[in-house]
């Protein structure tokens, strides 16, 4: 299966998010986090938060609108029919916290062929309102030989 590698290095328009108290809850209770922080505006502002806390892989829901569009894009050239996860890497910054509003570019890092796959690696840089890098993402993707 040759892979195109013309798109890697290509990035892509930022994505603003804004985070909701109740996305964050919602987001909670869907993955069965119960840390107080995540849920309760009391017990965040009482540790020291302007508001509830989002759980680190709350970054998935931040970034997805960022890299939504890198790996819809047809120069990358995925084969949906074909596609498997094949992995994540975060890095996190500073916790994130209903209010934030969080902007994300996401860039082709990578394209290559391994054992007649596709590898298609993403990168993502989420930064609040203030600048601080709160998650740097790498999303591998997979395309078997069909």
């Amino acid at each position: 299966m040759p892979v195109d590698t013309k798109a890697v290095g290509k990035s892509y328009a930022p994505a603003l998010y804004a985070v909701g108290r109740e996305k964050v809850r919602e987001y909670a209770s869907a993955v069965g986090e119960s840390d107080p922080l995540y849920i309760d505006v009391e017990e965040a502002r009482a540790a020291g938060y302007a508001d509830v806390v989002a759980p680190p892989m709350f970054a998935v829901v931040y970034s997805a609108p960022a890299i939504g569009p890198a790996l819809a894009d047809p120069e990358v050239g995925i084969d949906f029919a074909a596609l498997v996860h094949g992995g994540q890497e975060l890095v996190w910054g500073p916790p994130v916290v209903a209010g934030d509003e969080i902007t994300t570019e996401a860039a082709v890092k990578d394209i290559s062929e391994r054992a007649g796959m596709g590898f298609y690696v993403f990168e993502s840089v989420s930064k609040n309102q203030v600048g601080d890098t709160v998650c740097t993402g790498t999303w591998t993707n997979i395309v078997r030989a069909v």
